[in-house]
């Protein structure tokens, strides 16, 4: 049987330290730490759940939820990320294809793909040397409609049976990505929304399910910001893990940055 072994959630946004320095260090070593504490777990499989940015999805295929399930991943190299690859782990992911079409919850194979920052920040920052295959989990939040924060609890519960029931004996650390709030291409760009973004904490923190899943997309654009939606992956995460409480290791509201960051381990008993 496998076992979820860690669960870890991050802002993937990287800006400028000028005119922040304080700011960005406290970011800077929160993710450093969220590196270290993966690294040490020394996980068989990393799954990176988080959104692409028009990178590898399309208006003709706007999957709701979708896996990489390459024996490699070459980075897109947006932001200026390396691109040197990324081992995956195709068995692990049609594994989940496969259980997921069982249960009947639909998550599309995404093959090829390039993972854009979305996957790369948080991987460079946690596994900068590729020691750990990666399988990116996407969980659409560009195009309409997308998945509801109740329909994230189902993919992130639908994770846990998948990992629990796995013959494999994999250790996982889960890793989502993106958020808080903040708003992309819009007239509200810049602008961070941190009493909003702090209750969303206090929510996950908790391993509140119910609070978190009772969320509505329509409600999260209009307070977080279009970025805001990303907040979706780290409620696949904390279904994944229910029962578990979490630890903030950072959260700066960051209107230079033009996002709200933060990063979390969800403790495991």
């Amino acid at each position: 049987m496998g076992k979820i072994v860690g669960a870890f959630a991050m802002s993937h946004q990287l800006g400028s330290p000028a005119g922040v320095e304080e700011q960005s260090e406290r970011v800077f070593q929160g993710m450093r730490e969220i590196g270290r504490r993966i690294r040490a777990l020394d996980p068989d499989v990393l799954v990176i759940i988080t959104s692409d940015h028009l990178s590898n999805f399309s208006l003709t295929t706007p999957a709701p939820f979708a896996v990489g399930t390459a024996a490699a991943f070459h980075p897109l190299g947006d932001m200026g990320l390396p691109r040197d690859p990324v081992p995956g782990a195709p068995g692990f992911a049609e594994g989940l294809l496969a259980f997921a079409q069982e249960r009947g919850v639909a998550i599309d194979r995404a093959d090829p793909i390039q993972p854009d920052h979305g996957v790369m920040i948080p991987l460079g920052i946690v596994d900068p040397e590729r020691r750990f295959p990666a399988v990116p989990l996407y969980v659409n939040t560009v195009f309409y409609p997308e998945p509801r924060p109740a329909d994230c609890r189902r993919l992130g519960e639908l994770v846990r049976d998948y990992v629990t029931q796995s013959p494999d004996g994999a250790r996982v650390v889960l890793l989502a990505g993106g958020g808080l709030s903040h708003w992309v291409g819009t007239p509200q760009e810049g602008a961070v929304n941190a009493p909003w973004d702090r209750a969303f904490l206090a929510d996950m923190l908790a391993g509140d399910l119910d609070a978190l899943a009772a969320r509505d997309n329509a409600t999260i654009l209009d307070v977080a910001g279009n970025g805001g939606l990303e907040v979706n992956a780290w409620i696949v995460l904390a279904a994944a893990v229910p029962g578990a409480r979490g630890e903030c290791l950072f959260y700066e509201a960051m209107p230079t940055w033009a996002t709200g960051m933060a990063g979390v381990e969800m403790r495991l008993g």
